[in-house]
């Protein structure tokens, strides 16, 4: 891969209209981004010196202004680089790191009892975050096409973990420890 997952988060918002850190810091809190990325508050100015030295996002000629007020602009490189960085993303699967996994596979260490709250207390939880993200989906005007397919992929992903709790949940809670 060309671009770190937090690069062509930045990368991508730059391409879709140039912006400066603040702005890119507005978006990425609107759009709910960090729910699924790497990009810290405190990284977007780092992620866009990498980019500016990397050729892939350039600052053009104006009067000297604040650093948080450069406007960012998407090179041809960059959005060459960006495009197969994507490409790589979508097509190819590969395995995610998922704690609950880890934590499933540590069921002997858990009473029968706590492994079932856990998962009522994880499914209040992802019902909560499905309620989040569509609150923040519908709070915004016209998305631009990239936001609107994370905001579905997204719900997707927490409706599929949904049902799979709701049926899990279920687990008899017999008073076996």
């Amino acid at each position: 891969m060309e671009l770190t997952s937090a690069e062509l988060t930045v990368l991508g918002l730059v391409i879709e209209r140039a912006r400066h850190g603040y702005d890119l810091e507005q978006v990425i809190e609107q759009r709910g981004i960090r729910q699924w990325s790497d990009v810290g508050f405190s990284s977007i100015y780092y992620l866009l010196a990498k980019l500016e030295k990397r050729g892939l996002v350039h600052v053009p000629e104006a009067p000297a202004a604040p650093k948080s007020r450069r406007v960012h602009h998407a090179t041809a490189e960059g959005r060459e680089v960006a495009a197969r960085t994507a490409l790589a993303l979508i097509e190819q699967p590969r395995p995610v790191p998922h704690p609950l996994l880890v934590g499933i596979a540590n069921l002997p260490l858990l009473s029968d009892r706590e492994y079932a709250q856990a998962l009522r207390t994880r499914l209040t939880r992802v019902e909560a975050r499905i309620e989040a993200v569509q609150v923040a989906q519908q709070a915004q005007a016209l998305l631009p096409r990239p936001a609107r397919e994370v905001f579905s992929y997204s719900l997707s992903l927490l409706e599929a973990e949904r049902q799979w709790l709701a049926t899990r949940a279920q687990v008899p809670d017999d008073g076996q420890d």
